[in-house]
C-alpha cells in the first residue's frame, strides 16, 4: 500500500519550524495543550507514568504536569528535531514496552501518520490496564478555506489542480478507530477554532512555522509563480473575508480518549437484560 505522507518531508518541515522558533505560530498547539490539560483535570484519578507523544515543543507535557494528575512524564520525539527528548522515534511508532505507562497523550501529530489504526494499537499495547490514551487531531473542516482557494487559483491559472492541503479524517471515523484498536469507553468530540489574518501570506507563514507545510507523497514538485499566490490571496479575500477585510482560517480539532480494558470498568448491559421495555419507558415519560 502506497503511503499518503512523506515521512522525510514531515521531519524536514518540523525541523525547519523548530529552527524558526516562531512563538506566535505555536498558538494552536498551546490551545490544544490547555484543552488536554483541562480534560485531564476532570478525571478523578492520577497517572504515575505518562508519555507525551510527539508534542513538538513540549508545552503539552508541561501543562499536564501542572494539573497535578501526572507523576513523571516522558517525551517521545523525532530525532530530526534536534531537541533532547527522553525517547526518539518516528511519528509511526510508539517505542514503549508493553503495559509500561498509565497515560499517553498525542497532541497534533496523529493526522500525519500513514497507519493511524496501527498507531492506536501500539498505544493500547503500551498502556497498563485501565490506562488512558488521549489525542488532539485536526479533522475535516481544517483549512477548508485554504484548500478551496488554492485549488481555484491553480485551476484558473494552469488548467488543473494538485493537492496542496492534506486530507483530514472525519470526526465520525475516530470512534470506530478506537474501538477497532481495542480501547474501552471511547469518547470523541470536537472544537472549532477560527483564526483571522490580514491576508493569505501570514496564514501560510504560520503554517510553515507550525511544521504544517505540504508533506503529501503526491504533492506537485513543479514550482509555481508569484502570480499564483497573489491570485490565491485575491480569491481568499473575495470568498472568506469579514467586513473589516481580514480573512478567516478554520481549524477543527477532534479530541479523543479511550481506556485500556480493565475488569473494574463499567460494562454495557447484556442485550435483553433490561427490566423495562423501551416502549414502557417511553409511555412512562409521556404520562409524567
Amino acid at each position: 500500500m502506497q503511503n499518503t505522507f512523506d515521512e522525510e518531508q514531515i521531519a524536514a518541515n518540523r525541523k525547519r519550524a523548530m529552527t524558526a522558533g516562531d512563538d506566535g505560530a505555536a498558538f494552536l498547539l498551546n490551545l490544544v495543550a490547555e484543552e488536554l490539560a483541562e480534560r485531564l483535570t476532570a478525571i478523578e484519578r492520577k497517572f504515575p507514568e505518562a508519555v507525551e507523544l510527539h508534542g513538538f515543543t513540549g508545552i503539552t507535557a508541561e501543562k499536564l504536569v501542572q494539573t497535578g494528575k501526572v507523576g513523571t512524564i516522558k517525551r517521545v520525539e523525532s530525532p530530526a528535531l534536534g531537541t533532547a527528548p527522553d525517547v526518539t522515534a518516528s511519528l509511526e511508532h510508539v517505542p514503549l514496552e508493553p503495559q509500561s505507562v498509565n497515560l499517553i497523550v498525542s497532541p497534533l501529530a496523529a493526522h500525519l501518520t500513514n497507519d493511524t489504526p496501527g498507531l492506536f494499537i501500539q498505544a493500547l499495547r503500551a498502556l497498563k490496564p485501565d490506562g488512558l490514551f488521549m489525542a488532539a487531531i485536526p479533522a475535516t473542516g481544517t483549512l477548508a478555506e485554504l484548500r478551496e482557494v488554492l485549488l481555484a487559483a491553480e485551476d484558473e491559472l494552469y488548467g488543473g489542480a494538485s493537492a496542496r492541503v492534506i486530507p483530514f479524517a472525519d470526526i465520525r471515523d475516530f470512534g470506530g478507530l478506537l474501538q477497532r484498536a481495542g480501547f474501552a469507553l471511547p469518547v470523541v468530540d470536537s472544537e472549532t477554532y477560527t483564526v483571522r489574518y490580514d491576508s493569505l501570506f501570514p496564514l501560510m507563514r504560520d503554517l510553515r512555522n507550525m511544521g504544517m507545510s505540504n508533506p503529501l507523497v503526491s504533492r506537485s514538485r513543479k514550482p509555481v509563480s508569484k502570480r499564483f499566490f497573489m491570485r490565491a490571496a485575491e480569491i481568499y479575500a473575495e470568498r472568506f473575508s469579514d467586513p473589516d477585510g481580514r480573512i478567516r482560517a478554520t481549524f477543527s480539532i477532534v479530541y479523543i480518549s479511550g481506556w485500556a480494558p480493565h475488569e473494574s470498568q463499567q460494562k454495557p448491559l447484556r442485550p435483553g437484560s433490561a427490566n423495562v421495555s423501551l416502549e414502557e419507558a417511553i409511555k412512562a415519560v409521556r404520562k409524567s
